[in-house]
C-alpha cells in the first residue's frame, strides 16, 4: 500500500511538473510599432516589429526587434536604391515609439518570420528605396505572413504611424486602436 502511495504521489508531482513548466506557459508574440521620427533623436520615422515571449518547443525566450533600414540615410535622401541592413532597436528606443496592434505567433508562425527576416537581410545589391522598399514594406511583409491583410498607399509610403492605422483599419480582427 505504501509503494502504491508513493508511485501515485510520484506521478502526481511529475504531471504538476509538467503543468508548471515554462514551456506550458509558452507564448511568442509580435508586436508592430512605429516611430514618428524627431529632429532632436536625428532619427526619421520608422517602422519595425518587435518579437518576444517564449517558444513552447524548446522554452528558448525571444527578446527581438528588426527594421529594414538603409547603410547610409543621407544615400536613402538623395539615390533611389541603396544598400539595406536589417537592425535591431534598443529597448529605451522602442519604449519611445508606438505600438499599434500585436499578434501571438505559434512556434512554426516565429520561425516564418526569422526566416523572411534574414532573407531581406541577406539579399545582395542595394535593395531599399525609399518610395519603393523601405521599413514600411518590411513591416507589410511580415503581417502578410501571419495573414494580415496589407497594401501600400503611395501617400503613406514615408509615414509609417499613418500606415500602420490604415493596417488596423483594414484587419479588425486584430482588435486594434488606432493611435
Amino acid at each position: 500500500m505504501i509503494l502504491l502511495l508513493s508511485r501515485l504521489a510520484a506521478h502526481v508531482l511529475a504531471i504538476a511538473a509538467l503543468l508548471w513548466s515554462p514551456a506550458a506557459f509558452a507564448e511568442v508574440q509580435i508586436h508592430f510599432h512605429s516611430f514618428n521620427g524627431s529632429v532632436l533623436w536625428g532619427r526619421y520615422p520608422h517602422a519595425f516589429v518587435v518579437i518576444d515571449g517564449t517558444l513552447k518547443a524548446n522554452g528558448k525566450a525571444v527578446n527581438e526587434t528588426y527594421g529594414f533600414t538603409p547603410k547610409s540615410v543621407a544615400a536613402a535622401a538623395t539615390q533611389d536604391w541603396v544598400e539595406h541592413m536589417v537592425e535591431g532597436e534598443d529597448e529605451k528606443y522602442v519604449r519611445s515609439t508606438n505600438r499599434h496592434f500585436s499578434i501571438t505567433l505559434t512556434d512554426e508562425q516565429y520561425y516564418d518570420v526569422i526566416r523572411e527576416v534574414r532573407k531581406w537581410s541577406m539579399e545582395p545589391g542595394k535593395r531599399y528605396s525609399l518610395s519603393e522598399r523601405n521599413c514600411i514594406h518590411f513591416v507589410g511583409r511580415m503581417a502578410s505572413i501571419l495573414g494580415v491583410r496589407v497594401d501600400y498607399p503611395e501617400d503613406m509610403m514615408r509615414r509609417p504611424k499613418k500606415w500602420l492605422n490604415h493596417i488596423v483599419a483594414m484587419n479588425p480582427q486584430l482588435r486594434a486602436k488606432q493611435l
